[in-house]
């Protein structure tokens, strides 16, 4: 189980930084920086490395049964700071403009953003060691069958927007770097 709330306090002092620093880009450009441009690449580079992150990372060690890696709750904790900060970081590098496919790869970044929190949710009712493992008989047998249904389900939703949502943005960082790099 989740014992309390520190990669959700991480991601928003980290994002808090973020934002002051896109704030400071603003006051000494006078405009919100395009994606296009140093500021703008950067942030959108290191927001899509944190949510590649966010969706190998965690399915690899929560996979991996013969590898010990850390805690499971460890790992779930960084799933959950990535999965935070990148998509914000994201965001930020949109310029605020949501056209096109950029914008169908921002919807379906914040879907998957809301998903993860009702995933998130879902998880903490079910009781759980340190380890990430169910403890069982400490809820009626009903009642964890419930949530163990639920989280099946979500995870039905879950994944296919997760790849909907990785294939639409490798193909926006194809055309970007296609139209605006070697087109050049």
């Amino acid at each position: 189980m989740l014992r309390g709330n520190k990669e959700l306090w991480a991601a928003f002092i980290v994002m808090v930084l973020i934002t002051a620093a896109y704030g400071v880009v603003v006051f000494f450009t006078r405009e919100i920086p395009p994606a296009s441009e140093l500021f703008g690449h950067g942030i959108g580079i290191v927001g899509f490395v944190f949510m590649l992150m966010t969706e190998t990372l965690y399915s690899l060690r929560k996979r991996s049964r013969s590898v010990r890696w850390g805690r499971m709750s460890t790992w779930l904790q960084l799933h959950i700071f990535t999965g935070l900060v990148g998509p914000y970081m994201v965001l930020l590098h949109t310029s605020w403009k949501f056209n096109g496919l950029a914008g169908v790869t921002t919807l379906l970044t914040i879907i998957i953003v809301v998903s993860g929190f009702i995933g998130r949710y879902i998880f903490t009712r079910i009781p759980r060691t340190l380890d990430g493992l169910e403890i069982e008989g400490t809820l009626s047998q009903e009642a964890l069958k419930q949530a163990r249904r639920l989280m099946a389900l979500w995870h039905t939703i879950h994944i296919p927007i997760g790849m909907a949502l990785f294939i639409s943005a490798f193909v926006h960082i194809g055309a970007a770097l296609y139209y605006a790099t070697f087109l050049k």
